[in-house]
């Protein structure tokens, strides 16, 4: 029997759905700013219809849980778990910065990805993955909220050519060359929840998944008091 999993994220700016039923994916995706709670319930229903399941008949929900704006990834862990709860489904948690690492493979090939998104406050949320002969991906090191300078002292240096991914490249444009490594513009700048389904699909077979009510986003900025900027989520 095909597993189906559905995957939400409203993390950033970027909006998505995405339903994986076996290796078939059914996804919609936006980029609404400010508009996640008004863009995110239509969205999952029309991948339902398209696919013509109910909520019940599904083996797990898997949600964008960060790094992103809090706003953001506090409406989609709020959705998420309502569904959850609502159909009696696991829940699995994507992280962000990997999503865009499979992007960055879906798009371009890229087994090398170097994802950041601008944290705002002269600060990055960033990663640096490796994919795996299985199609999973390995974070090397850990995911870090981390200023531009210091970022560069935690590059793990590589031969192979690298591909940058995320929102944070472009805040910060002169950070690509003073990488110690060779690395090029991607094209992905933010997650999507067709490439989330992806990664949930091998957490799923790990058993790596909670209870709706222990369900929780992931900052990396837990240590700092958030205050609502003009022009952010």
């Amino acid at each position: 029997m095909s597993t189906k999993i559905l995957a939400v994220d409203t993390a950033t700016e970027n909006c998505s759905v995405a339903l994986m039923i076996g290796d078939d994916v059914i996804s919609r995706c936006e980029y609404a700013p400010r508009e996640h709670t008004t863009k995110i319930l239509p969205m999952i229903d029309a991948v339902m219809a398209e696919a013509g399941v109910k909520l019940k008949q599904l083996d797990a929900l898997a949600y964008g849980r960060g790094p992103g704006s809090f706003t953001g990834v506090r409406i989609g862990i709020g959705i998420a778990q309502g569904l959850a709860f609502g159909a009696n489904l696991p829940m699995i948690g994507v992280s962000t910065l990997a999503a865009m690492a499979q992007g960055s493979f879906r798009l371009h090939q890229a087994e090398h990805v170097l994802t950041a998104i601008d944290a705002r406050m002269g600060e990055l949320y960033w990663g640096q993955y490796q994919r795996k002969t299985d199609g999973d991906w390995l974070l090397m090191g850990n995911e870090q909220v981390i200023a531009p300078d210091v970022l560069l002292a935690n590059v793990q240096a590589d031969p192979n050519l690298w591909l940058t991914a995320g929102t944070g490249w472009e805040a910060y444009p002169d950070l690509l060359s003073q990488l110690p490594l060779t690395a090029q513009v991607g094209t992905v700048l933010y997650p999507d929840s067709q490439d989330m389904v992806h990664l949930a699909k091998y957490a799923f077979a790990r058993g790596d998944m909670v209870a709706a009510e222990a369900a929780s986003p992931v900052y990396l900025r837990d240590t700092v008091t958030w205050k609502k900027l003009p022009g952010r989520e």
